[in-house]
């Protein structure tokens, strides 16, 4: 260490000993804003998906990290020349893929202010306001949604901050997994099912394999055109009373609203009674849609989740809040706390032993934690709750613009019920085929839309990503960028038709 210290303190006398120096780091800081200024100012002129190919960052960048310090004029250089190249930009108005990463400058200047006080705040007492506040925004939260009091604080349930939905199932699922066998026995964990459609996040199958659950006791219920490819009670019923019937255990459904494939929504009434019947916890997956549902017009699609053990929805999604948060709610916190705690003797503090706080470490799967929700209260207080209704809003009405041009040409066609602000459609070159069917023309049709969105996103000008429901592959058009506009998605459809009109010709020759 010293050879080293004494090497790069004489090569290079300028070096600051203090790595977090006030001065240094005001005047470094004041550089990434008005770089990042910049970028989201140009955002727009960038080809959306990245267009570089893989491996090409290795050719760009040296073999080994330097040995003397370089400069952040330097390095910003860099980030420019070879960085920007590779990103595809999740904050660009031309992007309507998979689903948005909504930012907002109240989000990432909460961001900003969490990583610059960077605590871990696993318990109370590592920082009493982290834990407090996130219990204050959850609350709030909650009751713009209408949850019912049962999953708020003051009714004996609770919210927290996850990363991801991924981590919000793992954890509900854990807990309704020990719950169970607390009742049945630990040597039965082999006999436990878990249940979500064909629709489903595969969140829900990787959960299911860290918990341990036999691989094949995971069922994707099938879904039908029928239901809009929400999930039925009556063909989950059907499924549980076989499972049952050769002595299996029925133990945990996610429903969703909202499905990444084509945001369908699962029948939330019926299927809670299927699950109150058979004794299995309910979680309500609704990672996209659950932002709208802050609107009256939308929370009934949320409707019968007060018969549901967890809600869930991302904040970092369509809610202006940048990458992670997940917001949980589950109606016993103590199924979570049984199941995921830990209490080492350095952890051991008064606050705890007290049992008047809340520690978050034992409502989630790592013991460090950010803190979260700082970003999450910026933003309710920055833009208020009209504001963000009617930001939603706009995406939703942007979203019926598109569907609405979709209509007004007779070569495509919207192939599911839009219910938010995303439109799935395609391109049909053979009209006789249908919606869970397998033939020739499906076939056909199937490999044009490929291949259209793939001349549309090699473009640059916009990012489109699909989905295959019933056997037909979909484009799928996801309104939810912070900057987009309607022109953005007028402009986008005209990238639609142009790429139409090229792509035809040639398959009709």
């Amino acid at each position: 260490m010293g050879s080293l210290y004494t090497d790069v303190t004489e090569n290079n006398p300028a070096l600051p000993l203090n790595p977090l120096d006030p001065e240094e780091f005001r005047r470094q800081g004041h550089m990434i804003i008005d770089f990042l200024a910049d970028y989201y100012h140009e955002v727009d002129k960038y080809p959306v998906r990245s267009q570089v190919e893989p491996g090409y960052l290795r050719k760009c960048v040296p073999e080994s990290a330097p040995n003397q310090p370089e400069s952040i004029e330097t390095i910003l250089k860099d980030i420019q020349s070879h960085i920007v190249p590779g990103i595809t930009h999740w904050q660009s108005p031309n992007y309507f893929a998979y689903f948005p990463s909504s930012g907002s400058t109240a989000g990432f200047l909460g961001e900003m202010l969490s990583t610059g006080f960077n605590i871990v705040g696993f318990n109370w007492m590592s920082s009493p306001a982290a834990t407090e506040l996130e219990s204050i925004v959850m609350d709030w939260l909650g009751n713009m949604l209408k949850l019912p009091q049962s999953f708020l604080f003051a009714g004996g349930g609770g919210g927290v901050l996850q990363g991801t939905t991924c981590e919000a199932i793992l954890c509900t699922l854990t807990a309704a997994r020990d719950k169970m066998l607390d009742k049945i026995g630990r040597d039965k964990i082999g006999k436990l099912v878990v249940y979500g459609s064909d629709q489903t996040h595969c969140a829900l199958q990787k959960a299911a394999q860290i918990a341990g659950i036999n691989p094949a006791n995971f069922r994707a219920v099938q879904t039908f055109k029928s239901d809009s490819f929400g999930l039925s009670p009556v063909e989950l019923m059907k499924q549980v009373e076989a499972d049952i019937a050769i002595g299996l255990v029925p133990l945990f459904l996610c429903a969703t609203v909202g499905t990444t494939s084509s945001t369908a929504v699962d029948l939330l009434p019926g299927l809670c009674k299927v699950a109150a019947k058979n004794g299995m916890w309910v979680h309500v997956d609704a990672a996209y849609a659950g932002s709208a549902c802050i609107c009256p017009e939308f929370r009934h699609f949320i409707d019968g989740v007060e018969d549901a053990d967890s809600f869930s929805f991302n904040a970092h999604k369509w809610f202006f809040t940048t990458l992670d948060c997940c917001c949980l709610w589950v109606k016993n916190p103590d199924s979570l706390v049984r199941a995921l705690s830990t209490n080492p003797e350095y952890l051991r503090n008064k606050a705890t032993e007290s049992k008047q706080v809340v520690d978050y470490k034992d409502w989630q799967i790592a013991l460090s934690r950010r803190f979260r929700s700082l970003k999450l209260w910026m933003v309710l207080r920055s833009y208020g709750v009209a504001n963000l209704r009617n930001f939603l809003r706009s995406h939703v009405r942007m979203a019926k613009v598109f569907e609405g041009l979709i209509s007004l040409d007779t070569r495509f066609e919207v192939v599911v019920p839009r219910y938010f602000a995303t439109v799935c459609f395609r391109l049909v070159y053979s009209s006789t085929d249908e919606i869970d069917g397998g033939n020739e023309a499906n076939g056909i049709n199937n490999e044009i839309n490929k291949r259209l969105l793939e001349m549309i996103n090699a473009s640059g000008k916009i990012y489109m990503t699909h989905a295959v429901i019933g056997g037909i592959y979909v484009i799928r058009f996801a309104v939810g960028a912070t900057l987009t506009e309607e022109f953005h998605v007028r402009d986008a459809w005209k990238v639609v038709q142009h790429h139409a009109n090229l792509l035809l010709p040639h398959i009709r020759d």
